[in-house]
């Protein structure tokens, strides 16, 4: 079996590192972006990536337009998408999940919630 390769999108370095260490002790890949247009060239140019974890405050571009333009790409409609924000208004899980996103988490997010979560999006 591959290893699973995971892109965290997160303008902050503390996220990304925090959440790259937990999904990275369960054996996933993981590339970090720094927000949405990072996340995308990221996207585009590695190899196969599996899922994406991203946050939704990020400047340049933001999480609701990085997950409109991953959807937009025929080959990354069906790329399991968790968003991980401290945004958790009804109002942004909604937006967030119409865009595209399989899963909306609110942060700080327990790290076996994350892991659990991963593994059953990834199947």
């Amino acid at each position: 079996m591959t290893t699973k390769h995971i892109l965290i999108v997160d303008d902050s370095k503390t996220v990304r590192n925090l959440v790259a260490f937990i999904l990275k002790k369960e054996g996933f890949r993981v590339t970090t972006a720094e927000d949405g247009l990072d996340g995308l060239e990221k996207l585009y140019s590695q190899n196969e990536i599996h899922l994406i974890v991203s946050d939704v405050n990020m400047p340049r571009m933001d999480g609701f337009s990085f997950i409109k333009a991953v959807r937009e790409q025929q080959g990354y409609r069906d790329l399991p998408i968790v968003v991980l924000s401290t945004e958790g208004q009804e109002k942004d899980i909604q937006r967030g999940m119409s865009l595209g996103a399989n899963l909306y988490m609110i942060k700080p997010a327990q790290p076996e919630k994350l892991v659990r979560n991963v593994k059953m999006l990834l199947g």
